[in-house]
């Protein structure tokens, strides 16, 4: 059987002074990268056999410390790229909701009706990343991957493993720290862990 742990990487300023950090490329901040020590305290008895992690700065650092810890080279993946959010990119997500009350509550009421300004649709992002995850699937059929990817994409991930509703994106956007494990049965249907 197949466990995926799905880690948030720590953290940034970006995350800490509430704006949309998308596929913008930011560092850890000393918040995130303590965010990160904790998580793998948690994880220090998990026999991890394989990283894989979204290409941005914050999954990169937080991969190359969880790797360290249990001697395992992280693999960054293009298909785990976070939501490009376009123009909004920047942007305090406080800006939003005072320039566009309407599309602000649309994209927390129903995402995937959204197409934020010069960004990428909910559900191209959700057909890229279903298929990466296939992919790793069958690549792995046992053991233990952690997948290291930013909010929202943590949160779009979850969606398609619970195969459940996506909560509000705008909450989980500056979510950092923390991780989630899934035991994937033969066929791919989550059990408990």
């Amino acid at each position: 059987m197949l466990k995926i742990l799905l880690i948030r990487p720590g953290v940034t300023d970006f995350d800490e002074q509430g704006r949309i950090k998308g596929t913008l490329d930011i560092p850890l901040n000393d918040h995130g990268t303590a965010q990160v020590a904790k998580t793998i305290d948690e994880l220090a008895d998990e026999e991890i056999d394989a990283i894989y992690m979204s290409p941005c700065q914050c999954c990169q650092q937080t991969a190359e410390l969880l790797g360290k810890n249990h001697e395992v080279k992280a693999k960054s993946l293009k298909a785990l790229k976070n939501l490009n959010h376009g123009l909004w990119h920047g942007k305090r997500i406080e800006e939003v909701k005072q320039q566009q009350p309407k599309v602000y509550r649309q994209w927390q009421e129903h995402p995937e009706t959204v197409c934020p300004p010069e960004g990428e649709l909910l559900s191209d992002v959700k057909q890229r990343v279903e298929a990466a995850l296939a992919k790793l699937i069958r690549k792995h059929k046992d053991g233990v991957v952690a997948l290291i990817v930013p909010e929202p994409l943590t949160s779009v991930i979850l969606s398609l493993l619970k195969e459940c509703e996506l909560d509000d994106l705008w909450k989980a956007e500056c979510r950092g720290g923390g991780w989630e494990a899934f035991q994937l049965a033969p066929g791919g249907l989550v059990t408990a862990p």
